[in-house]
């Protein structure tokens, strides 16, 4: 358990938190989710001590141990990646190292043997024989084969390095354990495996992460940072947002019958109760649902854009035509004699390992980039608009204020209030539709580059990584726009709930071919079928 009391925090003159007080108690996940900059990740670096909170304090039983996801890639670089897993158990690493030196000494005394003997008890208490098994246990299910065990952590690559990382957090059973963004770099079994562990994880974990899949899969609880102060409610992500979208629909009727608001609020918790199911913790969890009552959901301060996508013409019959696109990037081949066929009403996600490979043909097919061999034809009655990944040569050195960037891309008679009204539905309201274009933030130029293209017009979107820089508000109102689009769309995510919410098809490159399915994500990712065919082309 963690108790936090009177918790306060400020940077000048932005208010963080004021007087916070939360017990997070063992057996739960708590999903700490709140707008970009409401200080999720200074929150958990108090917790973690890293940072000293004005007023208050943080405090957890005698004897009770915290892990932290690190963030720093590079501060274990000369260690073994073993011995960087077993570090996460601070007390642990130290008795192995002073047991160890104490065997290596030449003049070994009585003493030293008395010491040696004390830390051998000590070592066996914590489990320290099944150290290595564990942590290469825990690297083997994060995707870490025991080759790269013994090899030193700065000779992996950035997304190993992150699974080492994680491994080091959990290992040795912490009893509270913070998790800032630990889905990100991790591939699909890396997640699926991770989503396990804490499902079956019997202490405290905070975490903090944009993906909801993951959320709605492991947290029993979300702590929803908004209005300075940090409020517990029982549940996942889609239970917090779909009440928090409830509680502000009562609260706009406010003539409306409480037996009828009852009634309402009774039929939303039934509902979430039947889905969960699958783990103990929704079991859990779904006890806790019923015990709701009216007073316990309240409206969010949030703000969602508003993002909508209307085509200005149907497609016909003839979407995309793709036959034999390769192309070499830097001396490596990154899409091989690609070829499919699109339909009208697809809504392709293309994944993969290769984030150039999917980046390369986006761009191809968008007129950017040529291939160095093949070919690829749009019908005559699509148009297409196009969010890249790198959106850095709209925004670099530009001078222009929002408006007028806007103004580049929106039909010449569009007036300045159209314009305003605009940026305002995407949250650029007042003052802030005045900004340069050249000192926007990472949301805040994908939500510029998102309104560009919902006035184009197009029927077919192509979207690399949208979501990338976006936090949940963002996230969640592009999903939900994405679904409604009445065009085609061909888009790469690592959203597992964006990809499963959007796509009618799912097309993964590897460097030997393409596997090529009309099916959900969740049917793509659990088929066997697929797996054969994925296999066939290693």
């Amino acid at each position: 358990m963690i108790n936090v009391q009177n918790v306060s925090l400020r940077f000048g003159d932005q208010k963080l938190f004021e007087d916070v007080n939360i017990k997070f108690t063992p057996g739960n996940c708590y999903g700490l989710i709140g707008a970009n900059g409401a200080g999720k990740s200074t929150f958990l670096k108090i917790l973690s001590g890293e940072i000293e909170a004005q007023t208050g304090d943080v405090s957890m039983k005698p004897g009770q141990r915290m892990a932290v996801l690190k963030q720093n890639h590079f501060e274990y670089d000369d260690y073994e990646v073993l011995q960087v897993v077993i570090m996460g158990h601070t007390r642990l690493y130290e008795v192995m190292e002073e047991k160890n030196a104490i065997y290596m000494k030449a003049d070994f005394s009585e003493e030293d043997g008395i010491k040696a003997a004390e830390l051998e008890g000590e070592f066996a208490e914590m489990n320290g024989w099944e150290a290595e098994s564990d942590a290469a246990r825990l690297l083997k299910g994060l995707g870490i084969g025991e080759e790269l065990h013994g090899k030193l952590l700065k000779d992996l690559s950035g997304s190993d390095k992150v699974k080492v990382l994680l491994a080091q957090a959990l290992f040795g059973n912490p009893d509270v354990l913070l998790l800032d963004e630990p889905t990100n770099h991790l591939d699909i079994k890396a997640i699926q495996w991770l989503e396990d562990f804490l499902i079956n994880f019997e202490n405290t974990v905070i975490v903090v992460s944009h993906d909801r899949h993951f959320l709605n899969n492991v947290c029993t609880h979300i702590a929803d940072l908004d209005f300075g102060k940090i409020q517990i409610y029982v549940g996942n992500y889609d239970f917090w947002y779909e009440s928090s979208q409830l509680a502000q629909k009562m609260a706009a009727e406010q003539n409306k019958k409480k037996e009828e608001k009852i009634n309402e609020l009774k039929e939303f918790i039934a509902r979430f109760s039947a889905n969960a199911s699958k783990s103990k913790q929704a079991t859990s969890r779904k006890k806790l649902l019923e015990k709701i009552t009216l007073d316990d959901i309240q409206p969010s301060s949030r703000r969602y854009p508003y993002i909508a996508f209307n085509a200005e013409r149907e497609i016909g019959n003839d979407l995309l035509v793709v036959d034999g696109l390769s192309k070499t990037i830097d001396g490596e081949k990154v899409l091989n004699n690609v070829s499919f066929t699109l339909n009208r009403n697809d809504k392709v996600a293309f994944v993969g390992s290769n984030e150039i490979a999917k980046t390369t043909l986006f761009q191809i097919l968008a007129g950017e980039m040529e291939p160095d061999e093949g070919s690829y034809k749009w019908g005559i009655t699509t148009s297409q608009s196009y969010f890249p990944k790198d959106n850095s040569k709209y925004f670099e050195g530009c001078d222009l204020s929002l408006v007028e960037w806007l103004r580049q891309y929106s039909p010449e008679d569009e007036t300045e209030t159209f314009l305003r009204g605009f940026l305002g539905r995407m949250l650029f309201s007042g003052e802030e539709a005045l900004k340069k274009a050249s000192v926007l933030s990472g949301g805040e130029k994908v939500r510029c580059m998102l309104s560009k293209m919902m006035l184009s017009g197009a029927n077919v979107l192509i979207l690399d990584e949208p979501t990338n820089h976006l936090d949940l508000e963002s996230i969640t109102a592009l999903n939900n726009g994405l679904i409604k689009f009445k065009g085609s769309i061909l888009f790469s995510s690592h959203d597992h709930q964006f990809i499963q919410t959007i796509a009618n098809r799912i097309i993964e490159l590897t460097p030997n071919g393409i596997v090529d399915e009309e099916m959900s994500y969740d049917e793509y990712i659990q088929d066997a079928k697929v797996e054969q065919k994925l296999k066939a082309l290693q």
